[in-house]
């Protein structure tokens, strides 16, 4: 599963581990990908989004049209 938001673009961000004795690994930072699954009433059938945390609550916010259009703006496919 690629660790990618469809809505919001939220990509891994990369840092380091520093452990006790100051040594420094690197580590990834992965956004809270889920997915979700949508009826869009004006095409009469379900989306299934890859969608953050954070994506999930501004689709609730504004609502899977509008979601679906911000996502087709960002030219990504629905």
């Amino acid at each position: 599963m690629s660790a990618h938001c469809q809505l919001t673009g939220t990509k891994p961000g990369f840092g380091n581990t520093i452990s006790h004795s100051h040594r420094r690994t690197s580590r990834r930072f992965d956004p809270n990908i889920q997915h979700k699954r949508y009826w869009l009433p004006s095409e009469g059938r379900h989306v299934r989004l890859t969608l953050s945390a954070k994506a999930i609550k501004t689709v609730d916010a504004i609502g899977i049209e509008a979601a679906a259009a911000r996502i087709r703006a960002r030219g990504g496919k629905v």
